[in-house]
C-alpha cells in the first residue's frame, strides 16, 4: 500500500502527509507544478482512496486491493478451521469468518472503483470495508480470550486488543474529521486512516502464532464442512481400515501463507 502512495507522491497526484498547507484553488494543478514549495487543495489530501485514484498508481491499487480480499478471505477461513480444530465452532468463530468475508467484498470494490470516477461505488464499498474490518478484529480480539487458556494465549489476546482499542480509535476520528470543512481536519483524517490500515495489517500479522500449528488436518475441517471439531488425517485412515493404522502427522505448518 505504502508502494501507491509513493507513486501519488512521485507524480505530484496528492501531496505528502507533512504538509498542512492547503488553499481553496491553485493557479496550475498540482501534477503540472514545479518548485519546493506546492500549492494544495482539498483534491489533493493524501487519503488512501485519493492515493490509487489516477493511473499508474491506480493499477497497482486496484492489483492490491483484490490480492488482499483475497488474503482476508483465506486468512480468515484458515482462522475459522483452526478454531474448530483446537476447540470447538462457536457463533464468534462463525460471526467473525462472516465479517471477514464481507470486508473482502468490500475491498474488491474499493480497489476497482476509483473515487474519482466511480464515487458512490467506491464509498458504498469503504462504508461496507471500513466497519466490517473494525469488527472483524474486535470479533478476534473477544474469540482470542475466549480461548486463551495459557500466559501466552492471555498475552496474545492483550496484544489484539490493544490493536482493536488503536483501529477503533483512529477510525472513529478518521471519520469524524472527513465529514469536516477544515483543512487541517482532513489532513488529520487522512493520516488516521493510514494508521488504521496499518494497526489491520498488524492485527493480521499476529495470525502468524496460531497458523505455525495449521497443517492438512485443519483443511480436514473445512472438507467435513466445520460443522463441530474435526477427526484428524490420523482418525480419518482408522476410521477407512476399521481401526488399524499407523499414526502418520507430518508437521505441514502453513503459516508463511
Amino acid at each position: 500500500m505504502w508502494v501507491v502512495y509513493a507513486m501519488a507522491l512521485y507524480n505530484q497526484h496528492v501531496c505528502p502527509v507533512d504538509n498542512w498547507v492547503y488553499n481553496l484553488s491553485c493557479e496550475e494543478d498540482l501534477s503540472l507544478q514545479r518548485g519546493p514549495v506546492l500549492c494544495c487543495t482539498l483534491n489533493n489530501v493524501p487519503l488512501i482512496s485519493k492515493c490509487g485514484s489516477l493511473p499508474p498508481e491506480s493499477c497497482f491499487f486496484s492489483l492490491i486491493c483484490s490480492t488482499s480480499s483475497f488474503m482476508v478471505m483465506l486468512i480468515g477461513l484458515l482462522r475459522y478451521a483452526h478454531v474448530i480444530e483446537k476447540h470447538n465452532n462457536c457463533i464468534l468463530n462463525t460471526a467473525a469468518l462472516s465479517m471477514g468475508w464481507i470486508c473482502a467484498a468490500g475491498l474488491i470494490m474499493v480497489g476497482n472503483f476509483q473515487v474519482d470516477y466511480a464515487k458512490v461505488l467506491h464509498y458504498v464499498g469503504a462504508g461496507v470495508a471500513f466497519p466490517t474490518s473494525m469488527l472483524f478484529v474486535s470479533l478476534q480480539a473477544a474469540l482470542t480470550y475466549r480461548l486463551a487458556k495459557t500466559q501466552s494465549e492471555y498475552g496474545l489476546a492483550h496484544l489484539r486488543l490493544g490493536l482493536t482499542v488503536l483501529a477503533f480509535v483512529s477510525l472513529v476520528l478518521s471519520g469524524v474529521f472527513f465529514m469536516q470543512e477544515s483543512f487541517e481536519l482532513q489532513h488529520a483524517s487522512a493520516i488516521f486512516e493510514w494508521v488504521f490500515a496499518v494497526i489491520v495489517m498488524l492485527f493480521y500479522g499476529t495470525f502468524a502464532f496460531e497458523f505455525g500449528d495449521v497443517s492438512s488436518d485443519t483443511l480436514m475441517v473445512l472438507v467435513q464442512g466445520g460443522g463441530a471439531r474435526g477427526l484428524s488425517r490420523t482418525e480419518w485412515k482408522m476410521e477407512d481400515t476399521g481401526g488399524s493404522s499407523h499414526p502418520q502427522h507430518e508437521a505441514e505448518g502453513l503459516s508463511m501463507l
